[in-house]
């Protein structure tokens, strides 16, 4: 069962999208140098299909993504979450996970998300900002991962 803490517009998350990302709490990774260390508790509301249907009602077309910004507890509840948006939402909605995870997990398929980021946050390496970042950013494409970070760097 995910929690989430809250969720707001964002507009550099998701390149290219008007995206609702939605900061879910419970993570495991403990990175060092977190920006959001109360992500790290397990508290929230818990997020189900009933609140994706409530989001998707109060944002309609306002929004063009919905970015789960975690979820590495249950990454396979994050994935039947993304499932009901393309079935519900259809092609409207593209649907992108930020993970610290650094590979994909073996049970997690690919044509549910349009987007994912991959890799813990490294303070000294930076974030998906930075030229020297071990996070990397992909754009599903026909079942292949396609590495588009640099469209990230600070110029």
């Amino acid at each position: 069962m995910l929690r989430f803490h809250n969720y707001d517009i964002v507009f550099q998350e998701v390149p290219g999208e008007v995206t609702l990302a939605i900061n879910i709490s419970g993570c495991p990774n403990s990175c060092r140098g977190c920006h959001s260390p109360y992500l790290m508790k397990d508290t929230g509301e818990i997020l189900d299909k009933n609140v994706l249907m409530g989001l998707l009602e109060k944002y309609g077309n306002a929004i063009t993504c919905i970015c789960f910004m975690g979820g590495d507890s249950d990454p396979q509840e994050i994935e039947r979450l993304s499932v009901f948006l393309r079935n519900t939402a259809g092609n409207r909605i593209k649907t992108a996970w930020y993970s610290g995870r650094q590979h994909l997990p073996k049970d997690c398929t690919l044509p549910y998300f349009d987007f994912i980021k991959l890799g813990p946050y490294v303070e000294h390496l930076g974030g998906l900002d930075s030229a020297s970042t071990n996070q990397r950013f992909y754009r599903i494409e026909n079942e292949t991962m396609v590495d588009i970070t640099e469209g990230f760097y600070k110029r």
